[in-house]
């Protein structure tokens, strides 16, 4: 058995490969859901089914409205300014890693982007906490969960300014309070479906107010008013994101889940803390549950322990080259068993190596 615990796309449950693989070869009347016109009733009954379940796995209230757009979080970090800051306004931004700092890079084409904090300093090892943010910022930007670093923010920081957050690698893992959020953005690859799709939710009433002439294809709201088909959206990836969400619901939804998800991260940091060959990269109260990174005490035993890891069945934990080391991505598919079975390699590479 292949335990999958790489950072990209995430692993699906089995059951919604064999959904998407059957839609393949006959999704209506022996059509495939890959030639079918998104402007059917039965595709745009896919898309209303999809955006039900987002609002209903993540109680969204009313007045928000859930987008299924392309381009991934990299154009939302445009998108995010060019729709909500005025020329030559400010907005705030919590800088904790690479994708942080790319959504920051973003804003000086409309405006200027103030770094609140950083943890930079200290390769992003931890999330910055008694945030300074002005009350005349447009908005405040935060990424919740940094998949190369292994940091995660549970918390929405206290402030009186709209809040808008990269939520891509930790959506729908975790019960959340979309209130307090204006906007949300998330590329679907890690818990909702496959890479091609991206989901906004946005607070109708923070939109139009920037004073700036939107590209039709860059602004929320002509997006809103057509019901995320302004242009042919992304079918395939939307269909499975249905499904998986499905899945989801059928699991007892994201408190269940979550559940889950505390259960398997604990499993692994205890046996990070436990075994003497293994540590932790990364402020003990800010670790991630999706993204689970360390390092070996001895370097020189990493390699050969990502390969007696791959010649068992574990694969994609090799670390990311700004961290070193191993990072273990445990989205809400990855069963626990297959923690288990990382944790037993690490007991029985330990005992081989008893003096290292």
């Amino acid at each position: 058995m292949t335990h999958n615990f790489g950072a990209g796309p995430c692993i699906l449950p089995q059951e919604v490969f064999k959904q998407a693989a059957q839609a393949v070869l006959d999704f209506k009347d022996g059509l495939s859901i890959l030639e079918i016109s998104h402007r059917t009733p039965e595709f745009e009954a896919v898309v209303a089914e999809a955006g039900k379940l987002v609002k209903e796995l993540l109680n969204v209230p009313e007045g928000y409205s859930v987008l299924f757009l392309q381009g991934g979080a990299s154009l939302q970090f445009a998108m995010v300014p060019m729709n909500l800051l005025p020329e030559g306004g400010t907005a705030a931004y919590l800088e904790t890693g690479v994708w942080a700092n790319k959504a920051i890079k973003e804003v000086s084409t409309f405006g200027k982007a103030n770094i609140v904090a950083s943890s930079k300093d200290s390769n992003f090892t931890f999330i910055p906490k008694d945030l300074s943010i002005p009350e005349d910022s447009a908005y405040f930007h935060y990424t919740s969960n940094n998949t190369i670093y292994g940091t995660e923010l549970f918390n929405v920081p206290e402030t009186s300014v709209p809040v808008v957050c990269d939520m891509s690698s930790d959506i729908m893992s975790r019960v959340i309070d979309v209130s307090k959020y204006d906007l949300i953005y998330a590329g679907a690859q890690k818990n909702i479906g496959p890479a091609g799709l991206t989901v906004v939710i946005v607070k109708d009433e923070i939109l139009g107010k920037s004073g700036r002439k939107l590209p039709s294809m860059l602004d929320y709201k002509q997006h809103i008013d057509n019901g995320s088909m302004y242009n042919t959206p992304p079918v395939f990836s939307i269909y499975v994101a249905m499904l998986n969400l499905r899945w989801l619901k059928s699991k007892g939804g994201v408190a269940d889940i979550e559940k889950e998800n505390i259960a398997k991260a604990n499993a692994l940091y205890m046996e990070i803390d436990r075994n003497p060959l293994f540590k932790g990269t990364c402020a003990v109260e800010d670790r991630s549950r999706m993204n689970v990174c360390f390092v070996m005490t001895n370097p020189e035993l990493e390699k050969p322990f990502l390969k007696f890891a791959e010649e068992n069945g574990v694969e994609g934990i090799k670390g990311h080259r700004s961290v070193g080391g191993f990072r273990a991505s445990m989205y809400n598919a990855l069963p626990i068993t297959s923690v288990h079975a990382l944790i037993e390699l690490m007991q029985i590479f330990a005992e081989k190596h008893p003096n290292n």
